[in-house]
């Protein structure tokens, strides 16, 4: 419920505070005091569009704050929470707007988009006017009315998470069906072209060791000419050999008469040189054993080469990088063949979720039908104590295609004498029936419906007497289940208020002030006698005005 409403610098208000209590609160005063002024200032706190012109004259910038009590409004809290926004059981909206037009807004203290104020705004106050029934002209109100009356609200969840999970399933198996049309080409290119890597088959390192092998065979004769005449220099040549020389060497430096340090050295150098001269040698042999005169191998291996680099070209590639081209197009070629797979997987998903949608779904339809029969008895019985015997109110159930919402478009229509055709609510014409109308439903909801403030901007207006006596036993009623905020002329429905406020207008020669204050039994009387009589008020008026507040 709506526990505080601070108002500063708005319209023609510099400062006004005011405290609500629970139950039914009654607004009344002359016309033009500006009653509804609270009204506009808290729709504005709830996301309402601001202009410069809601800053009082010669001001910088209106604020309005606006405290809420959301202890029994589990849908606030769970949105607070989902936004991270809770405060204890506190819902403290506040908005700040400029003289030059700019605006601010804040949730318990957090600077926060507009549009987050009118999505919490929703769980907290409903609005009724004269002229503008918001929420009972939009149809999504009307679902939501009659879900939260039949307690669809599992149900509801249900079959909204089933529909966005085949709405994903079915978003899925439309691109990858759209993706399989269209790479039909590109599966042939790539089963080409994976074919000529395949019947190359090149190996890791094989490109590497054709081309060391193709260099051996081409040079086979000089290298085994030249590599006979390095042996035979070290080793092999009957006429002086390196190696025979140096063992002569090795001999003549230890019979040297002197063996000093230095000529000792000198040995070990020559010892060592001949030692590396016998492994080159060992090498060269090794080497010379494995080359061979092969025109045949040669061939081949050329052959070999030319295929791996004529291929190389036509991807417009190194050779050394077909190994890597190979795994990579086989991949993509996998990827794509296996997308048929996919799709008929997906295929069947999107029909096993289907078949949970519409099992829910249908559930849905067949709680609703149940639920609406009974909220038209309610509500049309509520209609003939209004003075409205004739009219016969509908829940209109129409079918429609698969959404989240179920299989049903729920709308109320009303016809309100006999043999006339039921139309929507937001072609009614009558003030007075549309009004009589909206309190109708919200007396039979209120119980289901947890939006914790109702806000009654003279919705009395075109009814009197007797059915003015009885809207204002339905509102206090009313207010006994939710907090009801009611604006009205007609002392018949001031009469049934647990409080009274009155709105006055105040001038000196510079400026005009609003003020509003709770007003007493005393005070009630008098108000309540003006609303009666006008201007004169007399003692027989002040009697008709006790007897109605049974004081």
């Amino acid at each position: 419920m709506l526990t505080h409403l601070s108002i500063h610098n708005f319209a023609i208000v510099e400062r006004l505070e005011l405290e609500l209590d629970s139950g039914m609160t009654v607004v009344s005063g002359e016309t033009g005091a500006g009653k509804s002024i609270m009204i506009d200032a808290l729709q504005l706190a709830l996301g309402g569009r601001a202009d410069s012109g809601a800053v009082r004259s010669g001001t910088a910038k209106a604020e309005i704050i606006a405290n809420f009590d959301i202890r029994g409004l589990p849908r606030a809290q769970a949105w607070l929470d989902a936004q991270e926004l809770s405060l204890d059981a506190e819902c403290i909206l506040r908005r700040v707007v400029t003289s030059e037009g700019r605006s601010r807004s804040f949730i318990n203290g957090r600077n926060c988009p507009l549009s987050s104020l009118r999505e919490i705004g929703k769980f907290l106050v409903a609005i009724h006017g004269q002229h503008e029934h918001q929420s009972l002209m939009q149809k999504e109100h009307h679902r939501t009315l009659l879900d939260n009356f039949g307690a669809h609200h599992r149900l509801c969840a249900s079959t909204e998470n089933s529909y966005r999970k085949l709405f994903a399933l079915n978003k899925s198996l439309t691109t990858l069906s759209s993706q399989s049309a269209e790479q039909q080409a590109k599966v042939q290119l790539l089963s080409y072209q994976v074919e000529e890597l395949d019947l190359l088959d090149l190996q890791i390192d094989e490109l590497n060791l054709l081309e060391q092998e193709q260099q051996s065979l081409s040079q086979a004769s000089e290298i085994l000419t030249s590599g006979q005449q390095l042996l035979d220099i070290i080793d092999e040549n009957d006429d002086q050999p390196i190696v025979h020389l140096l063992n002569q060497c090795i001999s003549l430096q230890t019979q040297l008469p002197q063996q000093n340090e230095k000529v000792l050295q000198a040995g070990e150098l020559i010892n060592s040189a001949l030692i590396q001269l016998e492994e080159a040698g060992s090498e060269i042999r090794h080497y010379l054993n494995n080359v061979e005169i092969n025109p045949s191998r040669l061939i081949d291996v050329e052959e070999r080469l030319s295929s791996i680099f004529n291929l190389a070209r036509k991807h417009k590639v190194e050779p050394s990088e077909l190994v890597a081209l190979h795994s990579q197009l086989n991949e993509e070629l996998n990827l794509i063949n296996g997308s048929d797979e996919s799709i008929a997987d997906l295929q069947k998903q999107v029909q096993d979720a289907e078949q949970q949608y519409l099992k829910s779904a249908q559930k849905l339809s067949k709680q609703r039908s149940s639920a609406a029969s009974k909220l038209n008895k309610l509500i049309n019985a509520q209609l003939s104590v209004l003075g409205m015997p004739n009219a016969e109110f509908i829940v209109s159930l129409s079918a429609c295609s698969n959404s989240s919402h179920g299989l049903e478009d729920i709308e109320f229509i009303i016809s309100t004498n006999r043999g006339q055709e039921a139309k929507p609510l937001i072609k009614i014409a009558s003030g007075g029936e549309l009004s009589r109308i909206s309190l109708a439903i919200q007396v039979v909801t209120a119980q289901s419906n947890p939006t914790a403030t109702l806000m009654f901007d003279e919705v009395d207006v075109g009814i009197g007497g007797a059915i003015a006596e009885v809207v204002g036993k339905l509102l206090r009623q009313l207010g006994e289940q939710s907090q009801v905020l009611c604006i009205t002329h007609q002392p018949q429905v001031a009469s049934q208020g647990h409080q009274h406020l009155y709105v006055s207008k105040q001038a000196d020669k510079k400026h005009t002030h609003t003020k509003v204050q709770r007003i007493d039994d005393k005070m009630r009387i008098t108000e309540i006698a003006r609303m009666l009589g006008g201007v004169d008020i007399t003692e027989k008026t002040l009697d008709h005005a006790r007897e109605m507040l049974h004081l």
